[in-house]
């Protein structure tokens, strides 16, 4: 018995999914400290890593948290789940940022953030790293 095996060229879409990125070509891609699914705030600085959070689909960001910085209490239309990848970050669920409802999680730590579901963070004098996985669209709705 003979196996046929068919290659295929690689297409279009295949670059748009295929992701490989070294530490420094992360460093090197542009960042903001605004766009869909971030705080808005000066100290948070995000870059898209994968998809586009603004449209359906898979989408991975990277939030890098400055020293001592509160992140009030806010919701996404879309659930997430986060690893952090250096820092201390301090993360809590609720309508209000309480320090006694923080969890600290070193790098490493995993959590999520349910659709809906207001949460809120902070870091100390490390800051923090985040890689957040969603699938867009997505929002940040402050808790009033």
């Amino acid at each position: 018995m003979s196996v046929l095996v068919l290659t295929l060229p690689a297409t279009a879409q295949d670059s748009q999914v295929r992701k490989r990125l070294a530490p420094p070509e992360i460093e090197a891609l542009p960042n903001a400290s605004a766009g869909a699914g971030t705080s808005g705030l000066p100290a948070v600085t995000t870059r898209v890593l994968f998809g586009d959070p603004t449209k359906p689909g898979l989408y991975t960001i990277e939030l890098r948290v400055a020293p001592n910085t509160v992140i009030q209490a806010h919701t996404h239309r879309d659930t997430r789940t986060a690893v952090v990848v250096s820092g201390l970050w301090y993360f809590g669920y609720g309508p209000k940022n309480e320090s006694t409802l923080v969890k600290a999680l070193p790098p490493g730590a995993f959590y999520s953030e349910p659709a809906g579901d207001s949460h809120f963070a902070r870091t100390g004098p490390e800051g923090a790293t985040v890689s957040i996985t969603g699938y867009g669209p997505t929002d940040t709705v402050y808790t009033k």
